[in-house]
């Protein structure tokens, strides 16, 4: 068990973003046009073993007004081609940095988008599973997958790895520079609703969720669980905020990982 000070931006927004599976699933595109319509705002689309023929004939067939949402992870030429939404990369251990750096954080420039109603942002992303390589790529790319944080739901076996602890990955999200939080941190493995206060507690700015929506008997009803657990905790979260007189508040949690349980400590609030 250790604690942790969490900092609160009024103008962040924590991200929920969809992994497609990545094998064929006949649900797949009526439960991604219902998700679309019920507030989903990037689904990334993973078909590792499609070839770029197969890929961008499904994606062709999806209605054109989706286009800018989805994110691909492979085939990255037909970003261009078709007018996706963004490019995702794997982690191949090297580092890899885009030449252009985003201009801001990826939730201040969707909140503009928003308000402006304004076409979606062409985003870059990639994954990271060391605490070296997160470090390495921050302030490089619009998002990015860390993990597994949790043992993974849709592969089995697949672990959070021993290379790090939670009070280290805790500390190095909390204590970033403003040029690296222009990356949104983005917990991937294992997430749950039961979950989503201690992600949200050790720092991360939102989830990528896979298993626990497409292994759900109803994957629409999933995911409309976890978003609105993550708006009530966001709710919460502010109204922490706003109770503390300090003009620059923050909120210590006690995380139990063992557990996965976190909990607000006002006794240890700064």
């Amino acid at each position: 068990m250790f604690f942790v000070s969490l900092w609160f931006n009024s103008d962040f927004e924590m991200k929920l973003v969809l992994i497609s599976p990545e094998h064929d699933d006949p649900r797949e595109i009526a439960v991604l046009g219902a998700l679309l319509a019920a507030g989903l705002e990037r689904y990334h689309v993973r078909k590792p073993h499609w070839p770029a023929g197969q890929l961008e004939t499904w994606l062709r067939a999806l209605p054109a007004e989706w286009r800018p949402r989805l994110v691909l992870h492979q085939h990255h030429e037909l970003v261009a081609t078709l007018g996706l939404g963004g490019r995702h990369w794997r982690d191949d251990g090297v580092g890899r940095v885009i030449p252009n750096p985003p201009p801001q954080e990826l939730s201040m420039r969707e909140n503009r988008r928003a308000k402006d109603n304004a076409p979606y942002l062409q985003i870059t992303s990639r994954s990271c599973h060391d605490l070296a390589m997160l470090r390495t790529v921050l302030g490089h790319y619009d998002s990015v997958f860390f993990g597994p944080v949790f043992p993974s739901i849709s592969k089995l076996g697949h672990g959070p790895s021993d290379n790090f602890s939670p009070t280290e990955l805790s500390s190095l999200l909390n204590l970033r520079t403003s040029n690296e939080r222009r990356t949104a941190v983005l917990a991937l493995g294992g997430v749950t609703v039961a979950r989503l206060p201690q992600i949200h507690a050790l720092g991360f700015d939102g989830v990528a969720v896979l298993g626990a929506v497409w292994q759900a008997d109803d994957p629409v009803a999933a995911f409309c669980e976890i978003k609105s657990a993550f708006s009530a905790l966001f709710d919460q979260a502010h109204c922490s905020q706003r109770a503390v007189e300090n003009p620059t508040p923050h909120l210590t949690w006690t995380l139990d990982v063992e557990k996965g349980r976190s909990r607000p400590n006002p006794a240890h609030a700064a």
